[in-house]
């Protein structure tokens, strides 16, 4: 008798194996992007991707899932199985989104888990060179001089670069006219030319355009600086001031924490090898890798902090 329910426990376990769960990943995981290809955010997620895909060892494929300020492409990842395979490369604009958008199918913090920050991409407020003022401290004095005689330009209502100037001109008290464009490429033609003062862009072409002598940077929107510019801080003049654009990556509410815990130790190694750190640079970006419990506490902290600029700035979407 002891030797058949040997045998039976033995037969048990053999016909139970093929169920026990393979080792994450056994297969492609797909990495979402709200935004189309070959948008600054795709270029950095595609630059992760490459690398998770090496320290997986298995492919992580990049789907551009464009459209709605990449609240589409966040109802997608909310919506899918969590097991690890469906992941999203987040930036602040999912915090905003409550903000300006009435009917959302998703919380930006309940329906996520957060795996780790990946990187911050500061924004420069540029000027046309024309504008007399050499500095934000003289832009602040020339707007106070002639209250909504010059208007700035954002890539659209309800974008980081577009509430990141709301929040300058609440604390400067000064009267700046917003004038959204339908995304970033046609900016910095109008602000060289003059058909608006004022611009905020992203750190690459601020660069090459001030290089050129076309527009003058006058600040960053971050407290940390960018490679190859000597810009000063808005913190400098304003302190405190930090309104730039977050890049993180979340994975569907629900999934096992093990697996969160092998993303975020991999991207902890790819996010600070130098070829990584090197590459964002020259995307105008800086490694910002946290652990999922930072992660979460700095969604709900923005998430919080955003909602309160677009309600003092009576912020909707169109």
């Amino acid at each position: 008798m002891k030797f058949l329910v040997t045998i039976a426990a033995v037969l048990g376990l053999g016909l139970a194996a093929p169920g026990f769960p393979q080792s994450y990943p056994s297969k492609p995981v797909r990495l979402i992007v709200g935004y189309s290809a070959g948008g600054g955010a795709d270029a950095l997620a595609r630059l992760v991707a490459a690398r998770m895909s090496e320290s997986l060892g298995q492919q992580v494929l990049v789907e551009n899932r464009a459209g709605a300020g990449a609240t589409i492409a966040a109802a997608a990842v909310a919506g899918s199985t969590p097991d690890g395979y469906t992941l999203f490369f987040a930036d602040t604009a999912l915090l905003i989104a409550p903000s300006i958008y009435q009917k959302l199918t998703f919380d930006p913090v309940k329906s996520f888990a957060p795996v780790s920050g990946a990187c911050t991409t500061p924004l420069v407020v540029v000027v046309n060179s024309d504008v007399k003022a050499q500095s934000i401290a003289e832009l602040i004095a020339l707007a106070k001089a002639s209250p909504g005689r010059l208007s700035y330009g954002s890539p659209g209502i309800g974008t980081v670069h577009h509430l990141a100037m709301e929040t300058f001109k609440h604390q400067a008290g000064v009267a700046i006219v917003h004038i959204p464009y339908k995304g970033a490429s046609a900016i910095i033609p109008d602000v060289i030319s003059g058909q608006i003062q004022v611009g905020i862009i992203s750190a690459p072409p601020a660069l090459a355009q001030s290089k050129a002598g076309r527009l003058r940077p006058l600040a960053l929107t971050s407290p940390v600086k960018v490679a190859g510019a000597e810009w000063p801080a808005l913190a400098d003049t304003l302190p405190g001031f930090d309104a730039s654009p977050r890049l993180f990556i979340l994975a569907p509410a629900g999934t096992a924490e093990d697996v969160i815990a092998q993303l975020n130790s991999a991207l902890r190694k790819i996010l600070s090898a130098k070829e990584t750190t090197d590459a964002f640079t020259a995307q105008g970006a800086f490694a910002d890798w946290s652990t999922p419990q930072a992660l979460g506490t700095r969604m709900a902290e923005e998430a919080r902090r955003w909602a309160q600029i677009a309600r003092d700035a009576g912020i909707r979407a169109e």
